[in-house]
């Protein structure tokens, strides 16, 4: 296990940057990570895959919500998703790399790469080799998680250097219907914390009382949480998280 450094925990971390779409800051733009930089907050960005392998930073699966372009973001080249502007902004999708050096270090970077598989099994691997590739040789506080405890496993494999977590939840049923129930309830029990070398979990701030995430942290992983979107909640999520990841306010 790769202990989780202080920074991680000593100040807010922006979900997706601090954007704000009023001030033309698109989540995970690069208008957002220089504005959470300056405001000294820690950043959270999601990985995506490009058709060519390359790591992108962007969230969603599909491209309409963020660029207005029908289609999945792995049909189209890094060439060509670098073409596409952010709805509501001026920048378009960045890559991993161009990110990296936009922050330089200067506050810790929160990874989240996004499932490839589909339903959380071991179909991962490429897009945890592009973001080993970029990140070879970067020296800022970086930290990197997911859902896929696949996924976890591989960053494990490629960077055990890199402290790794899970992303976690209840998974209830309406928040993932695409997956089976079997899943959903495999996953809910955070099985693969030890397995997979995490030394922290990023939770549903809903369901921080849960005995598992009490469990988890007795034995000595960090609680951090997702996604807390007023002051009510910060304090309310405080009570158990030693961190949060927050959007729509000032933390």
């Amino acid at each position: 296990m790769t202990p989780l450094p202080r920074a991680f925990l000593d100040r807010p971390i922006a979900h997706r940057a601090l954007h704000d779409r009023a001030a033309g800051r698109i989540e995970n733009s690069p208008a957002a990570i220089r504005a959470a930089i300056a405001a000294g907050y820690g950043i959270e960005i999601d990985i995506q895959r490009s058709a060519d392998g390359q790591a992108m930073v962007f969230h969603d699966y599909d491209l309409q919500r963020l660029t207005g372009t029908r289609g999945a973001i792995q049909q189209h080249s890094a060439k060509a998703l670098r073409g596409l502007t952010l709805t509501g902004g001026n920048d378009t999708i960045p890559t991993l790399p161009e990110v990296l050096a936009l922050v330089g270090g200067a506050v810790p970077l929160l990874i989240e790469v996004k499932d490839q598989d589909g339903a959380m099994g071991p179909r991962v691997g490429p897009l945890e080799d592009a973001v080993a590739a970029a990140l070879d040789g970067y020296q800022g506080p970086v930290a990197l998680m997911s859902f896929n405890p696949h996924s976890v496993a591989a960053l494990a494999d490629r960077m055990p250097q890199h402290p790794r977590g899970l992303t976690t939840c209840a998974y209830a049923p309406e928040d993932h219907p695409t997956l089976p129930a079997a899943t959903r309830d495999a996953l809910r029990g955070i099985p693969d914390a030890h397995r997979t070398g995490a030394s922290f979990i990023s939770h549903d701030h809903r369901d921080l009382s849960s005995p598992r995430v009490a469990a988890l942290k007795a034995q000595g992983l960090a609680v951090l949480c997702w996604t807390v979107r007023s002051p009510e909640e910060e304090a309310s999520a405080r009570r158990i998280a030693q961190n949060v990841t927050f959007e729509g306010y000032t933390a």
